[in-house]
């Protein structure tokens, strides 16, 4: 067994050779010590040498060929490039085949240049899709030769295995008690420079794009050894402590669903799992080393003998980015078409943050009247409430007549009220925290009680398993929705109900069972939720953010106090800290999921010259890209301030102009290229995400 595997508890041998198919890799535990699995992807267990052999032969013969001029891969197809009948053969025959199959409809040829081992993978990358009918003129059968085993079977537990060119199903079956810990299914995959691999990121504020080999998907590690805050922040908000794969060129990993698509070509083959509700489901690449791997994350997950446990049901569907989105989110998520189909208006957060009043709300209401055609909500953000947790006790030196009061007077306008929540927090210094410390999730190791995010000088984690708990939450949204008369709540931070698997579930099960109680506890009434792993919403909330949390200013803030390259880098990369820069890269990207899954929410957009550290252009930019890619546009300005261009800019940007994005794609290191239609007419934006400069012209 290699060390990559080696635990504490070895496998035999015999086991080992029990558990065949390089397809499947797992940890579990039992009588607390962890035992792992490798299953092997041919007959021998030694056919791991063989296998990676052909990845090093087929490097130098790129070398060989920049030499040479030749262009000798594994395999070499010729001949029609569309055929339904190919012929596989090798040697001298070829010569002759080449010529027959030369300008001939329907054929072509195959040419082996590397049949010990012989490489399936390297194989199926050159065979045309339109094959219906092989010719082999050779075979091989030999250490290395091509065995498949879709069932093992060990003392612990039996694994049913099926891929089919639309599917991948794997069921486990129990044979004692024990606890998984991960289960990965590995295959072998020939990336190009011209291919692309998209990752979803973890949660809503995590980056979201597409990227090649030659990119790196940075984390926040290195920021997050600064300081105690950034530890927290960044090593909990995210996936840090518990995934791998940052840091390194070519690697790259994304959660529920990802696809692969080819530079240049609108045609994408997607990856989606049909529920998360099992545990989160990972997609990661190698894409130097042609591996894809899909993981899932099962840690925490307690299996009783005799129990059935469905570990995959992973759909693979190919074809345009429309027609491929829709049959996911639609046919296999079970997703319908969401309540919400375009919200406009103003939120308060990003600029006063907690610092709002009753004067400040009913002023920056009454600033939107210029442009209240376009206008059709209203959404009171942090800082009306006690303490976070505190959520039905207002501050009644800032809110003297009270939150309904403030609904009541934003409904006056004819517009939809919302309110801010951060329904499974309390702050440290809460009322709720201090009463009630048996509400509050605990560190499985320790015992100590977990901080979910270190805004507002920390913050607990209410538990949602307990019945006290989920009273009291039925009892803050009843009292806000129906008694207060709000229409719309935002929900924050919800990642931190699964920062830990606890009692028997897994993180996706955890987060499952937090957006049900949600959902329960508002009824019918809108939803946007926001900090939660998009996986667990998808086709339960209304609407929900897909970016970062934007920033004052265009850069980070840090690179102007700060000159640590590394900690600017590992911000534009990957991050859940506010970034303008991955806020747009992320509404871009992650337009597909709007109408689908929900209604996207892109985070605010600005067009006020007070508080703010945007030019003109990137405030110009931002509006049109959330107006393109998403449909809940929030600007957080009191328009009351606008002179009439900046209200014109605002009414344009709030107007719903049936939008569809037709294709996004990274043209440079910087660069963006959009193309879209708007009201009919095909368009394309070009953007820099450095400068915030833009162009847009008609495609004619």
């Amino acid at each position: 067994m290699s060390k990559k595997y080696q635990t504490k508890t070895k496998v035999t041998l015999e086991e080992l050779k029990q558990v065949s198919n390089n397809e499947l890799v797992g940890m579990f535990k039992q009588d607390d010590e962890i035992n792992s699995f490798v299953v092997e992807n041919n007959a021998e267990i030694l056919n791991q040498c063989y296998n990676d052999s052909v990845d090093v032969v087929n490097k130098y013969m790129k070398e060989i060929n920049k030499i040479t001029g030749c262009n000798y891969k594994p395999f070499n197809y010729y001949g029609d490039k569309n055929a339904s009948k190919v012929i596989v053969a090798m040697g001298s025959v070829c010569d002759t085949i080449k010529e027959g199959v030369q300008n001939e409809e329907g054929l072509g040829l195959v040419e082996v240049h590397l049949y010990r081992p012989f490489s399936a993978k390297y194989l199926f990358n050159v065979l045309p899709k339109t094959v219906k009918r092989i010719a082999v003129l050779d075979h091989t059968k030999e250490n290395g030769a091509i065995v498949r085993c879709n069932n093992f079977d060990n003392k612990f537990f039996s694994f049913k295995y099926e891929k089919t060119d639309d599917s991948i199903k794997g069921v486990l079956t129990a044979k004692k008690n024990f606890e998984m810990v991960t289960c990965v299914l590995e295959y072998e995959k020939d990336f190009d420079d011209d291919d692309l691999f998209y990752a979803n990121g973890y949660q809503a504020w995590t980056t979201s794009r597409e990227f090649s080999k030659n990119d790196k998907f940075d984390g926040l590690l290195e920021l997050a050894k600064i300081t105690k805050f950034t530890s927290h922040f960044v090593g909990l908000s995210g996936d840090y402590h518990f995934a791998k794969g940052y840091g390194e060129t070519g690697k790259f990993h994304g959660y529920t669903y990802c696809y692969f698509r080819e530079k240049g070509e609108k045609e994408i083959k997607l990856y989606g799992s049909k529920s998360e509700r099992k545990g989160f489901t990972v997609f990661e690449v190698d894409m130097n080393g042609d591996k894809f791997r899909v993981t899932k994350d099962v840690e925490g997950l307690r299996l009783k003998e005799g129990q059935v446990y469905e570990m995959f049901d992973i759909a693979i569907i190919e074809g345009g980015m429309d027609e491929v989105m829709d049959k996911y989110f639609f046919d296999f998520v079970g997703c319908k078409k969401p309540a919400i189909k375009h919200l406009s208006g103003y939120t308060s957060w990003y600029n006063y943050f907690q610092n709002i009043d009753e004067n400040i709300i009913i002023r920056d209401l009454n600033g939107l009247d210029r442009a209240s055609e376009e206008v059709n909500i209203f959404q009171v953000d942090d800082g009306y409430q006690h303490a976070v947790g505190d959520w039905l006790i207002t501050d009644h030196k800032k809110f003297p007549k009270g939150m309904k009061y403030i609904a009541d007077e934003i409904h006056k306008k004819g517009y939809k009220a919302g309110i801010w929540l951060a329904p499974f927090s309390a702050q440290c210094s809460s009322i709720i925290a201090k009463k009630h410390p048996d509400w509050l999730i605990r560190w499985n190791k320790t015992g100590k009680k977990m901080l979910g995010c270190q805004g507002w000088g920390g913050a607990y984690t209410l538990d949602i398993y307990n019945p006290d708990v989920r009273a009291y939450i039925k009892k803050v949204f009843d009292t806000v929705l129906n008694v207060w008369g709000y229409d719309m709540v935002k929900l924050d931070f919800l990642y931190s109900q699964c920062i830990e698997p606890r009692n028997g579930k897994t993180r996706g099960e955890i987060m499952c069972d937090g957006v049900d109680l949600l959902r329960e506890a508002c009824g019918d009434k809108w939803i946007l939720g926001c900090g939660v792993p998009l996986g667990a919403c998808m086709g339960i909330f209304d609407a929900c953010r897909i970016s970062c949390d934007v920033n004052k200013n265009w850069k980070f803030e840090l690179k102007k106090s700060l000159n640590i390259n590394s900690i600017v880098t590992c911000v534009r990369t990957n991050a859940e800290m506010p970034s303008s820069q991955n806020a747009i890269t992320n509404t871009i990207f992650r337009n597909h999921l709007d109408g689908r899954a929900f209604c996207n929410d892109p985070d605010v957009f600005f067009l006020r010259d007070i508080n703010i550290g945007y030019n003109m252009e990137q405030k110009l930019l931002h509006g049109k890209v959330n107006s393109i890619c998403g449909n809940v546009l929030f600007v957080s300005d009191n328009a009351g301030d606008f002179d009439d261009e900046r209200i014109g800019y605002l009414k344009d940007f709030f107007k719903d102009k049936n939008y569809k994005v037709n294709a996004a794609e990274f043209v440079g290191k910087d660069d963006i290229r959009l193309d879209f239609t708007e009201n009919g007419v095909e368009k394309t934006l070009t953007l820099n995400l450095d400068t915030g400069a833009s162009n847009v012209r008609e495609i004619i």
